[in-house]
């Protein structure tokens, strides 16, 4: 199926009159390690503008005057403090790990801490850095029962599925998915972007070589969380 306009303007449905913030989902974001802090900005300020009601950002403490020079509606605070972390993990409706993450074994301790802290009523979505660490400790996946939203580009895919990049067809891609959490939705980035769920695929018809630049990655992570907290279907529509 093609995923454009059409099928954009099924899924975001026009907002109630009677609403507040708390209608249109908890984000908490994971990410912006140093020397990557500006990824969790882009990530969080592409999350406010797509709509999501409440957003916290965990972070290095250094990224936090920044993140709100950038970002005043958002809370944030030091991805060190494990209590706080513990609090908004347990009222987040989605949890985002990996913009500016890092590889290093902070980010790996984070990283497995996170995962073992998800609840089933909660969405994952994995991106960027945490895609990488994903793929050296995948074990991680197989005993989640919680709906999964992994984002790689064919790169991070290839780490995390063992698929070449000339070997990441359909029906291979759809194979290695069966080893996922059922329901898993993958973001399978490239020139022809395609979205995979179970025995659905979807190809975007938009974008371009323009969007090959730094933060592209991390800003549409920030509205795929947005547009999963806000429009609760699991499947993809």
């Amino acid at each position: 199926m093609i995923s454009d306009h059409d099928l954009a303007r099924k899924v975001i449905l026009p907002r109630q009159k009677e609403t507040h913030k708390g209608n249109y989902g908890r984000l908490l974001l994971i990410g912006g390690l140093a020397p990557y802090g500006g990824a969790i900005i882009m990530t969080a300020l592409a999350a406010l503008n797509s709509g999501a009601g409440l957003i916290t950002v965990a972070t290095d403490q250094s990224n936090i005057s920044a993140l709100h020079s950038h970002l005043p509606e958002a809370m944030a605070f030091s991805v060190d403090d494990r209590d706080l972390l513990l609090r908004q993990l347990e009222v987040a409706d989605l949890v985002l790990i990996g913009p500016g993450l890092s590889e290093n074994s902070k980010a790996q301790r984070l990283f497995e801490w996170v995962v073992s802290h998800i609840k089933g009523h909660q969405l994952l979505l994995v991106d960027g850095s945490a895609l990488t660490i994903a793929a050296q400790k995948n074990y991680f996946f197989q005993n989640l029962t919680l709906p999964i939203i992994l984002t790689p580009h064919q790169k991070e895919w290839e780490r995390l599925s063992g698929l070449a990049i000339d070997q990441q067809t359909v029906p291979n891609t759809q194979k290695v998915l069966q080893q996922f959490p059922q329901g898993t939705i993958l973001v399978a980035k490239s020139s022809a972007t395609k979205l995979y769920q179970d025995d659905k695929i979807y190809e975007l018809t938009v974008g371009g070589p323009y969007q090959a630049t730094g933060g592209m990655g991390d800003t549409l992570a920030g509205m795929i969380a947005a547009m999963a907290v806000q429009f609760k279907q699991v499947d993809l529509f």
